[in-house]
Parts: C-alpha cells; structure tokens; sequence
C-alpha cells in the first residue's frame, strides 16, 4: 500500500521571508524592531573606499605578423607589461589582408590596435589604429632596445599608470597633432582599470628630433624629482596617416621618408662607385708605367756652380811589406807540461 502523501501545515502566508545574506536575525540584540511591531529593516552594505568607477574602457590589442624576429618579440611584451589594458592574439598570416585586424578587433572586444608587420625578416613595421573607424599610422620601427638589452638601473611598479609627455612640435603641425591624440588614446592607461594600480611612478616621452618620433621611458625618483631611464627604447619614422583603420584616402605622406630598399640600394651603389674609382686609378697607374720615358736634353748651365774635387796623386807600392813579427806567450808551453803530469798521476793512481 502506498504511503499517503504528508499534507503542508504551513500556508504560503505563513512562510518565513527570506533574509539577506550577511543581515542578522530578526532574535538578534542588534536589529531594530518597525513601527508597529513589524519585520526588523536590514542593514546597508557600507560603500568602498574608493568612489571612483572604470569608465574609460579603452583595450589595445597588441599582436604581430609571422616572420618577426627575438627582438621584435621582446619588445611586445614589454609593450604588453607596460600597459596592463592591453591584450594579446596570436600571430597573423602573411597571406590575410589588414582589414582582417578589425574583425579580430572586435571579437576581442578591443578599440584600439598597435600591429608589428615585418617584411624580408629585417624590416619591422608598426600601425596603430583606431578601430574600426580611423585613424591609422603606419611607422618604420628603428634602432629597438628592448627591457632585457639595455639592463637600465631605472624600475617600476607593474601596472603602474604612466604620464606622457609630448614635444612642443606636436602642437605646432595638424599630423603631429593628431598622431598626440592616437598616442595619448593608445598608450595612457585608464583611471580606475582593474589591472592597474594607482601610482604614477614613470613617464613616457615623445620627442621629435630629426623629423623621426623617439620613444623612451623613464622612471620618477621621489626624492628629487629626477629621471632614470628603464626601457625599452625605439624610433618611429612617420610613412602615412590614413584616414581609415588600416586603409583609406591618405591623409597625410611624409616627403622626409626614405623606404629601406631604397636605402640599401644607395650604400651599394656607394660602395660601386668606390671600387670602380679605385679600379680606375690602378688602370691609369698601368698606362704610366707602360709609357716610354721622354729623353730630356742636357741643360748646360748644370755644370756652372760645381767644383771639381783636389785629385790626389795614386801611389803603387813595389815593395813587399815587411811581416809583424808573431811574439809566442811563455806560460802556453809550461801550461801543456802541467796538464800532461797531472794525466800522468792519475793514469798512475
């Protein structure tokens, strides 16, 4: 026979309500009674030190191109530890095109972008982005010294917030205006990133010297104000700004820029043009030497100025010179008889 099912004393009003987690019972010494004898109020959680909400959501994807090289590589990573808002992915292909970054962008949920493309395995490019609307820069990336290289007496904390400092000249020309906006948006960490921690204990500089953007990073020493340099260090040559991400009308060339092919194209033929010059002087050295000596006519106001020298009288001995005579030394002979005696004694003895 199956067993009746037990009937529910308690109705749905007379169930008890829940209590939130963490508020003490209703028993308690401490809970406070309503008005009229109703339920006992729950206490409020007490708001966080800091009132400050990560509203800035800026995500920089750093990623690179197959072919690059150990020092490109170190470089990202430090890129990476410097700015603890960055993400990383994988390598991309050398066959995909660039407007494949902005759909990787955006499965990474990420509005900015700084992409190394190298080429020739010696050619190292840098684009920064703004996806997926603009705008775009693309660098020639030189003279890289990475964390690892340089061995700087200069340190950080990790996660740190950065200032950033600018030359006067990003505010004197509309392209350097515009690539300061792309840096600060790019390279300046959110205020209240959950990564990040809230010191600012180093500075990033932008200096403009000889029409080239150079890179360096530096530590604040509290005591006095001074910098010490911590790394990594490199210089970006301005190519283009595009108007698009990775693409688009071209908002501004820089006429200053001199591709590496062609670069190296000048020092061979610098390097021609030297060995055809020395082959040249060796040929006219040739020609000389081949050439027969011009005759030339005796001047006869040569002999004006010389004297002729006394001529002295030549005298022929007919006569035998007289010998030395050869005096012998008288201690050889007593010397000989001595030796002589004393092999004697002994061929005795």
């Amino acid at each position: 026979m199956a067993a009746a099912k037990r009937k529910r004393e308690l109705g749905p009003a007379a169930r008890p309500k829940k209590r939130a987690k963490g508020a003490p019972t209703g028993s308690g010494p401490t809970a406070k009674a309503g008005p009229e004898g109703a339920a006992p109020e729950e206490y409020s959680i007490p708001a966080p030190v800091s009132q400050g909400k990560w509203k800035n959501k800026e995500r920089v994807l750093i990623f690179s191109s197959r072919g690059i090289n150990f020092r490109t590589r170190h470089l990202m990573q430090d890129l990476r530890t410097l700015m603890p808002h960055s993400k990383a992915d994988t390598k991309m292909d050398r066959k995909d095109k660039l407007f494949v970054i902005n759909e990787v962008c955006e499965m990474k949920n990420c509005n900015k972008c700084i992409f190394f493309e190298a080429k020739k395995k010696q050619d190292l490019y840098m684009w920064l982005s703004n996806t997926p609307q603009g705008p775009s820069a693309k660098f020639l990336v030189q003279n890289i010294h990475t964390l690892a290289e340089l061995k700087m007496t200069g340190n950080c904390l990790r996660g740190s917030r950065p200032l950033l400092s600018f030359d006067p000249t990003f505010d004197k020309e509309p392209h350097y205006a515009l690539l300061k906006e792309l840096f600060i948006q790019i390279f300046s960490t959110p205020q209240y990133h959950p990564k990040s921690q809230p010191f600012v204990d180093h500075v990033f500089t932008f200096t403009i010297t000889d029409k080239r953007i150079w890179f360096r990073n530096y530590q604040i020493i509290e005591e006095d104000a001074s910098l010490v340099e911590i790394g990594p260090r490199f210089v970006l040559n301005l190519i283009k700004i595009f108007q698009g991400s990775f693409g688009g009308p071209t908002l501004y060339e820089n006429p200053h820029y001199q591709s590496p092919n062609m670069h190296r194209r000048l020092i061979r033929l610098s390097m021609a043009a030297k060995f055809r010059e020395k082959h040249q002087v060796k040929e006219v050295q040739k020609i000389k030497k081949k050439e027969s000596k011009m005759l030339i006519e005796e001047d006869p106001t040569e002999v004006v100025f010389e004297t002729p020298a006394e001529e002295k009288p030549v005298e022929i001995q007919l006569v035998k010179p007289e010998s030395k005579a050869i005096v012998k030394d008288k201690r050889k002979p007593r010397k000989i008889q001595r030796k002589k005696q004393k092999k004697l004694f002994r061929t005795e003895g």
